[in-house]
């Protein structure tokens, strides 16, 4: 059996070598993220994770396992996602700064026509942040491929004042819950 990664972020990618998990192969889904109509965020990010799953899925063996995730910032009641412009990530950082939002990642795992979708929310504190940190974050270029423009495991460290919950679900997977997941599925990943 395979394990696929329905995924193009090299986070997701690297959280599942560090597990050393065999068989791992990486095939991003192409489909456009087309979000449901009035759904909340845990239900907005299970139904775009299940959409990159069933979509390499549909290329695969039933044998394989399949894993889409999907990861937004929630906040002020709507989802952040990836900043379409340096203007765009600077009004993101500038909306989170010194307040407390919420991310979730949604998790789907497709294996032998089963199907399983879960999801995980974590909260997250920015300190207060000066527009001209925030001009110099996001000129360093690592805002512009992750959503609420920011990443907790690089320089957007920096902006984190604490968070409460699973930190890789910040990074994009939450690594616990998927864990328990594939444990479903019969696969052992410890």
């Amino acid at each position: 059996m395979n394990i696929v990664l329905a995924s193009a972020s090299p986070r997701r990618k690297e959280l599942l070598e560090m597990l050393e998990l065999k068989n791992l192969i990486v095939i991003p889904a192409k489909g456009e993220e087309i979000p449901p109509e009035h759904a909340g965020p845990g239900e907005l990010v299970m139904a775009l994770s299940a959409a990159k799953a069933r979509e390499v899925a549909a290329q695969r063996s039933p044998e394989d396992l399949v894993i889409g995730a999907d990861t937004i910032v929630w906040f002020n009641g709507r989802a952040y996602g990836k900043p379409h412009s340096r203007q765009e990530a600077i009004r993101m950082l500038e909306e989170l700064s010194g307040n407390t939002h919420r991310v979730y990642t949604g998790v789907t795992v497709i294996v032998g026509g089963r199907e399983d979708r879960e999801y995980e929310e974590s909260q997250v504190t920015f300190r207060q942040l000066s527009r001209e940190e925030i001009e110099r974050y996001v000129d360093t270029g690592e805002p512009m491929d992750k959503a609420g423009a920011y990443g907790a495991q690089g320089k957007g460290a920096l902006l984190v004042e604490g968070i409460r919950g699973d930190f890789f679900n910040v990074m994009g997977l939450p690594l616990c819950r998927l864990a328990l997941m594939l444990r479903k599925q019969g696969v052992e990943i410890l």
